[in-house]
């Protein structure tokens, strides 16, 4: 193994600023939804009955629908990820192309199911946990989004490399982030709530 082989191996073991950046924010934000879902489960407590009378119940039909989107397009960026690693430029793009379609399918796919549901923000504890906990859920995936949008530009022309691409990971580390809280969403609305 020659010097220089060497280094890149020691490089690429070391935890580069925009990863260790990304882990930073995405602590943060854990804590953020965890507070949310401490709020929410507080309140189911002390609730006689949940959801409050008045309150539709929500079909799982939709929301399952867009929990396969999100899941799946977290394996189809670790895909891109891994293209990457091997140096396969054009790999990544695709992946990337296929990443950002599904997540802006959840995005359109989440409004329609707002604009289905039965109850609003202002509709008792219940609608307003709901719509605040999944309108902030929708604006980290938009933001998700963009990123990935951003990193998608610098594979189009040339910027990543096998040995740089220090914002794929970064984006990747807050995409399965994002991908996780929806499934905590997804089970708390749709699965944990009586119907």
């Amino acid at each position: 193994m020659s010097t220089a082989e060497i280094t890149d191996e020691r490089v690429a073991r070391a935890t580069s600023g925009p990863i260790l950046g990304m882990v930073l924010f995405v602590a943060s934000e854990a804590m953020f939804f965890a507070t949310f879902f401490g709020a929410y489960f507080t309140i189911r407590a002390a609730s006689p009955a949940w959801p409050p009378k008045g309150i539709p119940h929500l079909e799982i039909g939709i929301a399952t629908v867009l929990t396969v989107i999100l899941v799946s397009s977290s394996f189809v960026l670790q895909q891109g990820v891994r293209a990457i690693r091997r140096g396969d430029g054009r790999g990544l793009q695709a992946w990337l192309a296929g990443t950002l379609g599904l997540g802006i399918s959840f995005l359109a796919l989440q409004l329609y199911d707002y604009s289905q549901l039965g109850f609003g923000l202002k509709d008792g504890i219940f609608g307003t946990l709901f719509y605040v906990m999944t309108s902030l859920h929708m604006a980290h995936v938009f933001g998700g989004v963009v990123f990935l949008g951003l990193v998608f530009t610098q594979a189009r022309t040339g910027q990543l490399s096998r040995s740089r691409h220090e914002s794929l990971e970064a984006g990747a580390i807050y995409w399965h982030f994002v991908d996780v809280v929806w499934v905590g969403l997804y089970t708390v609305f749709y699965l944990l709530t009586p119907r």
